[in-house]
Order: structure tokens, then C-alpha cells, then sequence
């Protein structure tokens, strides 16, 4: 049996949906200031294969853990001007370069950037939050990759 492209895209959109909805509940649950970041999460690394999702876990983990923690370091030098959060931004994205995480490149200047921006917590806070939501939302999206797919095609059955 072969589907079309029209039924893996309805496949992968539930398994998003539901990895995006089951983390959001949870962020809400336990309270997080931002659980959008959970849902985010979920939706990003969401994919059809459960080996492409734990691949795409990793990078947007270690890209949020190192961008959490260059945002907090640099808001004590940087402050949330434009050219300063491009500045946090350029030194976030080389260093993730040049430790050869060259896959969480863009998540790090993001996060780096949003941590440079936020007004309302302190910046280890921000982090440690922005990290925790992003666990959950991996951790969902990986649970929802376990689930067999609701119409397997033949070449993937067993995937």
C-alpha cells in the first residue's frame, strides 16, 4: 500500500498537533511563564520517523541550553539594544560553530537574542525556564514519534 503525500502530511500535522497540545498542557500545568516555548518545541522537532525526531531534538536542545546560558552570560555586558542583541546574537551562532554544533547554529542565536530582549525575569531565570519548557516539548514530540502511525505505507511498517 502506498499513501500519498497528502496522507503523510495529515500524519505528520496530527503527531505535531498532538505533541504540540499534550506539551503546552504540561507547561500549563506545571506553571511555566512561557509555555509557548514548550508547544514551539514539540511542533519543530515533530517528524514521521522517531530517529528523525531524537535528531532533531538534540540540536534544538543543545542550541537552547548554550543559548540560554550565552543570553545570560552576555546581559551583563550587552543590553537589549538592537545592534547589541546582534552582537550576543553573531557571538552565539560562531561559538555554536566553532564547538561544531553547527545544527543548533540558528536555535542558539535565537534563544541568545530572546534572552537578551527579556525584560522580565533575570536572565539565569529566563534560561533555566526557556530550557525546561524545550525539555518538554522534545519529550513530548519523542513520545508522540513512539506511536505507531496511524496508515503505515510499505516501506515503513516496521519504522
Amino acid at each position: 500500500m502506498i499513501t500519498s503525500p497528502h496522507t503523510m502530511a495529515l500524519q505528520l500535522s496530527f503527531r505535531a498537533a498532538v505533541a504540540a497540545g499534550a506539551a503546552l498542557a504540561l507547561a500549563q500545568l506545571l506553571r511555566l511563564p512561557f509555555p509557548l516555548y514548550a508547544m514551539i518545541s514539540a511542533i519543530l522537532v515533530t517528524d514521521l520517523q522517531p530517529s528523525q525526531t531524537r535528531k532533531l531534538g538534540f540540536p534544538r536542545l543543545a542550541g537552547t541550553v548554550l543559548g540560554a546560558t550565552l543570553g545570560a552570560l552576555f546581559c551583563s555586558v550587552l543590553g537589549p539594544s538592537a545592534w547589541e542583541v546582534g552582537i550576543g546574537i553573531m557571538a552565539a551562532m560562531f561559538l555554536t560553530h566553532l564547538i561544531g554544533l553547527r545544527d543548533a547554529d540558528k536555535i542558539t542565536g535565537f534563544i541568545c537574542g530572546l534572552s537578551l530582549l527579556n525584560y522580565g525575569h533575570g536572565p539565569w531565570v529566563y534560561a533555566l525556564y526557556r530550557t525546561i519548557e524545550t525539555i518538554i516539548g522534545i519529550g513530548m514530540a519523542i513520545l508522540v514519534s513512539l506511536v505507531p502511525r496511524l496508515i503505515p505505507t510499505d516501506n515503513n511498517r516496521n519504522k
